[in-house]
């Protein structure tokens, strides 16, 4: 929002909220019937009916620009700004696809009322040529002096400040402006299209083009990385002038007053307004190198969906704690489509990249999902992706490496220790981050607790935690007798006293891991505080009791660049296996801590608390101050 929202501020639709696609509804469904039910070939309007096909494509060119910027920005080559992008960015950019809307209701307008609009040709040179030369003139020149005003401080201050808000851009920062600017600029962008029409010299070739170029150009212009090789503007030596870069225009939106161009930058060469560092910046971003991650967290992709959770997904949907979303079904033949790809020819790549004061951190994803990890026959194929993880992280000069939800199971690789044991000279420290975990579920519980119920599958966590406990004489009860004989072998004589099997009078308290069925969860009474110990949180299904997250802390303020959400967490909030291995390396601790090995959990946790992490409040004590 700028600093003194004017007037049209607001879309037209803001309230409609994820319903606001409703507004096309009925162009939409004139342009079929009519494109269906008329006869005869030579009525029925073609170009009235792409525009909406037109309109989804612009959508997809947008997102294709935003994963690819994402994912080169983590990656750190050729990028041009070190700045952080925080949550309220990506919550101020959420409304990119107004713009589409927008002009989705005017194509249609004009369809309907101009008579050189409508029953278009594919393909007219004239027409192309007409745009090409209006674009270049009145299009560029009107833009740069209109850029030029939204800078004066009235306008600034009322419009065009809230464009300014991102300082480091993204792609579709590009049409993040108030609806009065949206106004102005389709005005000025209008200027070919209607000239076409009203000279009778169009097609959808022409149309179709211009706004291809113009998303294109608006994209690639707010990349925060520089992706122009430095030898087209040597071929060309005349390109200077007519296309911007990414670097040229990263400088209008760090020094303000430099830089206005549209896409061709010769109007500020004209006018004396070109940045002196121009030059000096583009060829420092081409030869900036891709950054070299001192800490490595592996993680990778859940259910189907999941691709669109990811950083380089949905940008608005990662910024928020994974949850399904009822309209990704009407994407699923593009979901099923990247999964077979994915089961075909999936490598591991870059998702996130992070900064902990002078600690790199970065997120690698391994392209394999949930029911995955459950096949016997996709085992081998998985640990070759972790066991090539971990030997990329050497070759880059990693630290750690902390293994993330099911890369760690052990019976994948023994909880990390396979790996320790092919490769004995290891210089980068495996991290399965469980003692942490386990210092965050002891943490969790609430204090003057006496009793707990440990439910689920037995881990290397669960074994872990029911020690502790014991060792503090807090009872740990369990249902079966098998479990029972389990955790008390793995006990002294005295700690062994407090582990019991359960009565029908089952404690308040209940630590639970994986297979926690719903069946279960129904014999809680009521008011049962449920604290996860799994890297997958339980199915909520009740209503009178209380979840607690699964374990994680909530990350210091000074954890830059982080606008998108781990997985189930809330905002700001980060697994206790993914912290571990950042604070393994804050601490220098040169142990590898997989497979039986266990660090102590004391030092971990104040070691966690002492580098700014904090604990989140029992969901029992968070729902009674709410």
């Amino acid at each position: 929002m700028a600093s003194k929202p004017g007037i049209l501020t607001d879309w037209p639709w803001k309230h409609l909220g994820s319903f606001k696609y409703m507004v096309l509804a009925p162009w939409v469904a004139q342009s079929m019937y009519s494109y269906m039910m008329v006869k005869k070939d030579h009525e029925r309007d073609l170009t009235n009916f792409v525009i909406f096909p037109l309109l989804l494509s612009r959508m997809l060119h947008n997102q294709i620009w935003i994963t690819l910027s994402r994912h080169r920005t983590a990656k750190g080559s050729n990028r041009i700004l070190h700045k952080p992008i925080e949550f309220h960015q990506v919550d101020r950019e959420s409304n990119w696809d107004d713009q589409i809307l927008f002009n989705g209701i005017l194509f249609y307008l004009g369809n309907m009322m101009l008579r050189g609009a409508s029953h278009l040709p594919l393909w007219r040179t004239d027409g192309v040529i007409i745009t090409m030369l209006l674009h270049t003139g009145p299009v560029e020149f009107l833009y740069y002096w209109l850029h030029r005003a939204l800078h004066h401080h009235y306008l600034y201050s009322r419009y065009h400040s809230h464009h300014h808000s991102s300082i480091v851009t993204e792609p579709i920062s590009s049409v993040i402006h108030p609806f009065a600017e949206h106004i102005a600029y389709f005005m000025l962008f209008a200027i070919p299209m209607l000239t076409m029409a009203l000279t009778g010299t169009a097609s959808l070739v022409a149309y179709a083009g211009y706004l291809t170029y113009i998303d294109f150009m608006n994209n690639m212009g707010h990349c925060n990385f520089e992706l122009i090789p430095k030898r087209l503007f040597f071929i060309i030596p005349p390109l200077k002038y007519l296309m911007y870069t990414p670097s040229f225009h990263s400088l209008h939106h760090t020094q303000f007053r430099t830089n206005y161009s549209l896409f061709m930058p010769m109007y500020d060469y004209i006018y004396g307004t070109a940045d002196e560092s121009t030059g000096t910046l583009y060829e420092a971003s081409l030869q900036r190198r891709e950054d070299m991650a001192d800490v490595v967290h592996l993680t990778h992709l859940t259910t189907p969906e999941s691709i669109y959770h990811l950083r380089l997904g949905f940008a608005s949907i990662a910024s928020r704690p994974y949850t399904p979303k009822w309209y990704l079904w009407v994407m699923w033949p593009v979901t099923i489509w990247s999964m077979i790809i994915t089961w075909i020819y999936g490598r591991t790549f870059v998702g996130e990249r992070n900064v902990f004061r002078n600690l790199k951190l970065q997120t690698w994803v391994i392209p394999k999902y949930n029911i995955q990890y459950f096949m016997q026959w996709q085992k081998k194929s998985i640990n070759s992706l972790i066991e090539d993880a971990i030997l990329e992280a050497e070759k880059r000069g990693s630290k750690v490496l902390s293994l993330g939800l099911m890369n760690q199971a052990k019976e994948l690789n023994k909880n990390g220790e396979l790996y320790i044991q092919r490769n004995p000279q290891l210089k980068v420290k495996v991290v399965d981050g469980s003692s942490l975990a386990v210092a965050v579920v002891l943490n969790s519980i609430p204090k003057g607790t006496k009793q707990v119920l440990l439910r689920g599958s037995l881990s290397k966590v669960a074994y872990c935690i029911a020690l502790a406990l014991c060792q503090r004489h807090i009872q740990v009860c369990v249902m079966h007798e098998d479990e029972f004989k389990k955790l008390k072998a793995t006990l002294d004589t005295q700690a062994a006293s407090n582990l019991a099997l359960a009565n029908t009078d089952f404690p308040k308290t209940w630590l639970v891991g994986d297979g926690l069925s719903e069946e279960a969860q129904l014999k809680a009474s009521k008011g049962t505080l449920l604290i996860p110990f799994s890297q997958f949180p339980p199915k909520q299904i009740r209503n009178d009791c209380f979840y607690h997250h699964t374990p994680a802390m909530a990350t210091p303020k000074y954890l830059e660049n982080v606008d998108s959400c781990e997985n189930w967490l809330p905002r700001k909030v980060m697994s206790a296996w993914r912290i571990a291995g950042i604070v393994h390396a804050l601490e220098g601790w040169n142990v590898h801590e997989c497979g039986k090995m266990l660090f102590n959990i004391e030092k971990i946790w104040e070691a966690s608390l002492l580098h700014g992490f904090q604990p989140l409040k029992p969901a029992i004590e968070h729902a009674l101050i709410n």
